[in-house]
């Protein structure tokens, strides 16, 4: 009769199935919790200030159309010696600017007197900070003092005495900066600014005269036109130039200006603009480097000392960590028949279980703690995939792998692909991670076929004689291949034969071999041939290797794959010089766990996944091989027995009630709910059969081994029942 089952060999509705593609994921058994980062803080940005811009003060200048005298030798260091010394204390110049605030009257600081007339040394005085000045009307005429309002008595809080008047010179006094003009045809000017601390110009040459300018607030038109704005945007003062200079004479070529007035003139502010804009371009960049270092996500990368996550201490000296479960122990408080019969009696009469098969066992001493038919055998569904892994581990290294070869064919330009056994090869790139850990990938093995031939490969032929006997097992539904569970048993294929690679309950592929020779040959640029058997002692041009073997018997117990179950089951009788078939899978599986001592006499294999209805097993033998993998070693201080040394990843294969695998959906029942984390144990579904072996560990510290075989007709039901007695296992100290 049909039976539908799901990916794990089991019958399940498809709701429920172990590995039909229903079961949720869940955390890994072995993960931890994390703490919680702290949130990142994000540094304010820094206020950014703006300076009041401040006018400019009149400077006398040498009209356009005049050429300057050049000064003699004598003269020039008699100029610069008088711009050295001269220093106008700030409050005279305010009142020759002010005559009527009380001070001395206006004196042009612009000089007419002959060349030959020497300045008068003046005392020097220091000058306290300049106010702002402010803007005022345009005089009558520009010899005319402008007349300034007094500024109020707290205008000037540190106001000093006036010191003598200056005489007229043609230098501006030491300490101040020189206002140099731009000049129209006309002789008038306007004043541009001199950053404080560049240059001191001088006056103009001697016996040249100089013609007054006016400086102009900015937005404020005179009789000389509109205001322009100032080529140096870091004085904040506008140059004037008269309207009618352009319009009554056209500009001329002059002889070139002095290397100081360049630097003075409009030739200095395309230079000043260039350095501000490569200052302020500076700025932002340092301050934007400042910013990005103060994030915390990137000081926590780089390890900066000022990271929320840098260390506030030393790490802590590495300790030695056990990856392996620990053995069974002694140590606690050891549990009796008694008091096992009175925590599971009356879950195990539970209806909803039919008739119930099972045992427990204390792996420590090695006594049957509680049975029921034990010894009568019963179909084990996917449980028969405990038998075969424990085989597996016993008669293969743990670190076999099993390869994917490619070697030359008969005939030039043919290569032959040889299965050797593993299912898992890898569609996906390099770097991605199909539904089986570790896998290889196909690319690989095309990437090393294209460097050993050159490319020049015309057609893929196929090796399947790894494998011998029919693809699929006996007493096997019509539909169970392929479906979401299982394909076909070849000994090459691509992701287990699903045609979704990243997902386990996809539908698999009616013919997974041929789908991976088609693959292979599209990457090469090549046609497909048919099978065939590789050339003896032929070249190999490419090789890959799957997962080792203690790796896919994990896989095989936590997913419950079929597939991976058939596949070590052709390992063993290969170890074994059995055909690799069904049935020498099933006879090598057997001759192995009997020459282990395990009581096989009434055990009937038909495959090695557990999809056939027609093996029969009893609890007592799942409960003994379980036994044998959870013995006591003593807390490390006896060592272990060999068989059970090897044995050992079976427990770990297993999985985890509420965490991982065919068990992550179930104990979820408050009558079940404390053995969640507490039960490890292999599932089996098929169409009116539920099994469920494996180990608790009780709140005692005591492991106990257990199998439970039932034939209840409502799967959801007699599952939840298997269920809850696990969990009074755990949480029974059973004495």
């Amino acid at each position: 009769m049909s039976i539908p089952t799901n990916a794990g060999g089991e019958s399940a509705s498809p709701t429920t199935g172990e590995n039909g593609g229903e079961s949720t994921s869940t955390p890994d058994d072995h993960s931890w919790p994390q703490a919680d980062e702290p949130a990142d803080e994000r540094p304010s940005q820094p206020a950014q200030s703006t300076q009041p811009e401040q006018s400019a003060q009149s400077e006398p200048v040498t009209p356009v159309g005049q050429r300057q005298q050049r000064s003699s030798p004598e003269q020039a260091q008699q100029a610069n010696h008088s711009q050295q010394t001269q220093r106008v204390p700030y409050s005279q110049e305010w009142q020759s600017q002010h005559p009527h605030s009380g001070g001395a009257s206006h004196v042009s600081r612009a000089s007419h007197a002959p060349p030959s007339q020497p300045s008068q040394p003046q005392r020097r005085y220091e000058s306290p900070p300049r106010p702002p000045q402010h803007p005022v009307e345009q005089g009558p005429a520009p010899q005319q003092p402008v007349e300034r309002q007094s500024p109020g008595p707290d205008a000037w809080p540190h106001r000093s005495p006036a010191p003598p008047r200056p005489q007229p010179s043609a230098v501006p006094p030491a300490g101040r900066q020189a206002w140099p003009q731009r000049i129209g045809p006309d002789g008038t000017g306007e004043q541009q600014a001199v950053p404080s601390g560049g240059p001191t110009h001088g006056g103009p040459a001697h016996g040249a005269p100089a013609a007054h300018g006016r400086q102009r607030p900015q937005g404020v038109e005179g009789h000389h036109g509109p205001a322009r704005p100032l080529g140096a945007p870091d004085t904040g003062t506008q140059a004037v130039v008269p309207a009618d200079a352009h319009a009554s004479e056209p500009a001329t070529p002059t002889d070139p200006p002095d290397h100081e007035s360049s630097a003075a003139g409009d030739g200095g502010r395309p230079r000043r603009r260039r350095l501000l804009v490569a200052v302020s371009v500076g700025v932002v960049l340092l301050l934007a480097a400042g910013v990005t270092l103060a994030l915390p996500p990137v000081s926590n990368r780089l390890g900066l000392p000022w990271a929320p996550n840098a260390p506030l201490a030393d790490p802590p000296e590495p300790r030695d960590v056990r990856l392996a479960l620990s053995g069974a122990s002694a140590s606690g408080a050891a549990p009796t028949p008694q008091g096992v019969a009175a925590a599971i009696d009356g879950l195990a009469s539970d209806s909803d279980l039919g008739e119930l098969h099972g045992s427990v066992v204390d792996p420590a001493t090695g006594q049957v703690l509680w049975e029921r038919g034990a010894d009568t055998p019963a179909t084990p569904a996917s449980t028969t995939k405990v038998l075969v892994s424990a085989a597996a581990l016993l008669a293969l290294d743990h670190d076999m792998r099993l390869p994917t070869r490619v070697v030359e064919g008969a005939e030039p330009g043919t290569v032959v692909l040889v299965g050797g056994g593993d299912v898992t090869l890898s569609s996906l790139p390099p770097g991605e991670e199909s539904i089986f850990p570790g896998a290889a990938h196909l690319d690989d093995l095309v990437a090393q076929v294209k460097e050993a031939t050159g490319g020049a490969v015309e057609r893929v032929e196929l090796d399947l004689s790894a494998y011998t006997g029919p693809e699929t097992g006996a007493g096997w539904a019509p539909d169970d291949v392929p479906s979401t569970f299982m394909v076909k048993v070849q000994p090459a294929m691509l992701d287990g034969g699903r045609t979704d690679p990243k997902n386990k309950a996809s539908m698999g592929q009616s013919d997974p071999a041929g789908n991976l020779a088609e693959e292979f040959a599209e990457r090469l640029g090549a046609e497909v041939g048919g099978e065939t058997k590789a050339p003896e002692n032929a070249t190999v041009l490419g090789e890959v290797w799957s997962a080792p073997v203690d790796e896919l018997v994990r896989h095989t117990l936590v997913e419950s794959d079929n597939l991976l179950g058939e596949v070590l089951a052709r390992q063993v009788a290969a170890a074994e010089d059995r055909e690799r078939s069904f049935d020498g899978g099933a006879a090598a599986t057997l001759d192995v766990l009997r020459r282990h001592g395990v009581d096989v006499s009434d055990v009937v294999l038909h495959d090695g996944s557990g999809l056939s209805p027609r093996n029969s097993v009893p609890a007592s033998t799942l409960t003994q091989v379980i036994q044998l993998a959870a013995a006591d070693d003593d807390g490390g201080v006896k060592q272990l027995d060999e068989v059970t040394a090897k044995l050992r990843p079976l427990l770990i294969g297993m999985p985890v009630a509420g965490g991982s695998g065919t068990l992550a959906p179930r104990y979820d029942e408050e009558a079940s709910e404390s053995g969640r984390g507490w039960v490890r144990a292999k599932t089996g579904t098929l169409s009116g059969v539920h099994t469920l072996a494996g180990v608790v560990l009780t709140e005692d510290d005591r492991v106990l081994a257990f199998a439970l075989m039932s034939d209840g007709k409502d799967q959801n039901k007699a599952r939840a029942a298997l269920d809850r007695i696990a969990a009074a296992l755990r949480g029974c100290g059973c004495r």
